[in-house]
């Protein structure tokens, strides 16, 4: 035989071998539909030597030319559907080689591309992919995306992907974890709890409290890969606050007795009437006057107790801004995605609490910065804070002037009626919050339906646009092809749990084991995880409506009555599948308005890749998250509202609106305030005031910058040596 040689696909010349021609053959074999298809052994030989024959007479050719002559072959001795899985093989071995050359040019991004230019630098504001480990965060991830799709996933999830009809979230945790909590600090501080390394006892004071939350966040963000929330912070806080009362007033009773050489049994206090008060509290003075006896030194011991414990929270709330910027978590690559949500309590001690979080954000970090994290959320309610006779109003109009200079908080609606049906008065468990990229969780087919110690599984999203161009604009056409994938979102997402529920509460040291999931105390470390996850929500979400609309009926919702009430009739089917999957399954089925600014973007690039530029649809370099009015539409504020807020009643699993003001914000608080007003009296469910911050590129200050920087006290002559930039 004169082939002495193969030329393999990098240009390599290789010793040909016969026995590869006959095991490619032989696994094609075994993959046949039924054993009568398949090839016996004597048949394998005979087109192996057809093989043979057929290109015996080269000097060298390629891998390519071989595996033609076998299809060939193959088909010519009648063995048509090893023929076909043979065909099968080469094309999933040829995707394997495009995403082997794609993960290495994703690879070479991360080592050696401009950090500006990397999409993948982009997907997680609290990630810095330019460090180490940053670094070596994305190298794992990249690595775990590419094995899940060739190795774990069945092909037409992959494939479904990779050409952008949906999007799979948090790809390389597939196998590992799921996606966000709301802890209940409450329930993890009694007691105490251990970090893995070490037990933590029961907090005793607004400072350990403060920074028990910062280590509970990022406890619980290593054992999952998406954000992670406080409930109801301002509860939790109130609790330190008054142990840290109590500890003021004996402090201070006692060193009063060394002034007066008296000695005072402060342990006869009853700490139910001495409490701390934002004004004279009579019934406290006259507890601690029952002690030394002495009304006016009563006075002065209550009034520095007082100032102390404010002091005290000042700096607690303080440290846990600047904490909440610098701890990290996952081998020091990312700052945990953090979210706290509070207003509701209306106690003296809650009130402070709040009071100072909101002192804390406004003062920004140690150049002045406007802290990104946490995701700060105000919870508004109506008898609560929202009317001026609410005993919390003054703190509503504190949230706002603080987001009118500091971008937060965001504030999320109690009073919607898709929330209000859930409240309960006095249980802040039946308040709604939200985690900072807006997951929404309440509901629950299979327990209590409360905010705390729960969260999301997992979503993924459905890129609208695309469908309608797939269709040409076809409306029957379209609801098909949205059916189709809602079924495939549906089914990718059972086979991500079918994984994750066999893992046991140990792979969860803090998450499951500290119980901070809804019961998981009534579990042992061994036992697998299938049942609490009953507890999660499980997310379809949307991306692109606006563009999605201008395919289908040449106008966005923005611009048409008719494209608005399409539009509410698209996402109201997503929501009526979801509910369907719920009733059907006993499973926590939502709709998700997918917030992924990253996810916007990749979607985009692809549609104008097959589809080329098209007016309105692919010629932004992102396509509108969810079923937002475009920004750059020019349109009322209040008639923006009146058109985005019928979604947030059907997206159950999170949603957002956003208003933009384009000018400083902290001049005109009322104007603020009565856009939240706007927001919230449109039954809104969460929602945020966007405005210019302005940055000195010397010492670095964000926030407002009016003639001179209030941090350095520089001034500059040139008009816009300031920059300005908007943060969300």
């Amino acid at each position: 035989m004169k082939l002495q040689t193969v030329l393999k696909r990098s240009g390599s010349a290789v010793e040909y071998d016969r026995k590869k021609i006959f095991n490619a053959i032989a696994g094609a074999n075994r993959d046949a539909s039924t054993p009568n298809d398949r090839l016996s052994d004597a048949d394998v030989e005979q087109v192996a030597d057809a093989v043979e024959r057929a290109i015996s007479d080269s000097d060298s050719i390629g891998v390519e030319e071989i595996q033609d002559v076998v299809e060939k072959a193959l088909m010519e001795h009648g063995f048509f559907d090893v023929a076909k899985q043979f065909i099968v093989y080469r094309e999933k071995h040829a995707r394997r080689r495009e995403a082997q050359k794609n993960l290495m040019e994703v690879y070479r991004d991360i080592f050696f591309a401009n950090s500006e230019d990397v999409d993948f630098k982009r997907d997680n504001a609290n990630i810095n992919a330019n460090a180490s480990m940053g670094v070596m965060l994305k190298l794992g991830a990249e690595g775990a995306k590419y094995f899940v799709d060739n190795y774990v996933l069945p092909e037409r999830f992959v494939d479904a992907d990779r050409d952008n009809f949906i999007h799979i979230h948090d790809k390389d945790f597939s196998l590992i974890t799921f996606n966000c909590c709301q802890i209940d600090l409450l329930k993890l501080f009694h007691g105490g709890f251990s970090t893995g390394h070490g037990f933590l006892r029961e907090p005793n004071s607004i400072r350990s409290y403060a920074s028990l939350a910062c280590i509970a966040i990022q406890s619980n963000q290593n054992d999952m890969f998406g954000g992670q929330s406080i409930n109801a912070f301002d509860y939790a806080m109130a609790e330190g606050v008054r142990k840290s009362f109590k500890k003021a007033i004996a402090g201070e009773i006692d060193r009063a007795a060394v002034y007066v050489d008296k000695i005072f049994d402060v342990g006869k206090i009853d700490f139910e009437c001495c409490r701390y008060a934002e004004s004279n509290n009579p019934s406290a003075i006259a507890e601690i006057d029952r002690i030394v006896e002495n009304k006016t030194l009563a006075e002065k011991i209550y009034r520095q107790a007082c100032k102390e414990v404010e002091e005290e929270t000042h700096q607690a709330m303080e440290a846990l801004i600047h904490n909440f910027n610098t701890l990290h978590s996952r081998a020091g690559a990312q700052v945990p995605f953090s979210s706290i949500n509070y207003g509701m309590d209306t106690s003296p001690e809650g009130r402070l609490a709040t009071r100072e979080v909101l002192n804390a954000i406004d003062a920004g970090l140690g150049n002045g910065e406007t802290p990104i994290f946490p995701i700060s959320v105000f919870q508004l309610k109506a008898g609560i804070n929202y009317n001026p006779t609410d005993p919390n109003y003054d703190l509503f109009i504190q949230a706002c002037r603080v987001s009118a200079r500091r971008l937060f908080p965001n504030f999320v609606n109690i009073d919607a009626p898709y929330n209000l049906q859930y409240y309960k008065p006095g249980d802040y468990n039946s308040c709604i919050a939200t985690m900072g990229c807006r997951t929404r969780v309440m509901s629950n087919l299979n327990g209590p339906e409360q905010s705390g110690s729960r969260g999301n599984f997992a979503f993924v999203t459905i890129n609208l646009p695309k469908l309608a161009l797939e269709v040409n604009g076809d409306l029957e056409k379209f609801f098909g092809l949205f059916d189709h994938y809602i079924q495939l979102s549906h089914d990718y997402i059972l086979h991500r749990l079918h994984t994750i529920e066999k893992k046991h509460f140990y792979n969860y040291p803090f998450l499951m084991e500290q119980h901070v999931w809804l019961d998981s105390e009534k579990f042992s470390s061994n036992d697998t995880i299938a049942e609490v996850l009953k507890h999660a929500s499980y997310s379809i979400g949307f991306c692109g409506l606006a563009e999605c609309l201008v395919v289908l009926t040449g106008k966005h919702h923005g611009q048409s009555e008719a494209a608005q009430q399409l539009g509410l009739r698209i996402v109201g089917h997503l929501r009526h599948r979801t509910d369907r999957f719920a009733q059907d399954e006993r499973r926590n089925w939502t709709t998700f308005a997918t917030p992924a600014e990253s996810t916007a973007g990749s979607f985009q690039r692809a549609n104008r890749e097959k589809f080329g530029v098209i007016k309105g649809v692919t010629d932004r370099k992102y396509m509108t998250n969810s079923s937002h009015v475009p920004v750059y539409f020019p349109i009322k504020a209040l008639d923006k509202i009146k058109i985005e807020a019928p979604y947030h009643a059907l997206c159950n699993a999170g949603h957002i609106a956003y208003i933009e003001m384009n000018a400083d914000a902290s001049r005109n608080v009322k104007a603020f305030e009565r856009l939240v007003r706007a927001m919230h009296d449109a039954n809104m469910g969460y929602f945020s005031i966007n405005h210019p911050v302005d940055r000195d590129p010397v010492c670095g200050f964000t926030g407002i910058i009016q003639n001179e920087c209030p941090h350095c006290k520089r001034k500059e002559k040139i008009l816009g040596s300031f920059h300005t930039k908007r943060l969300k």
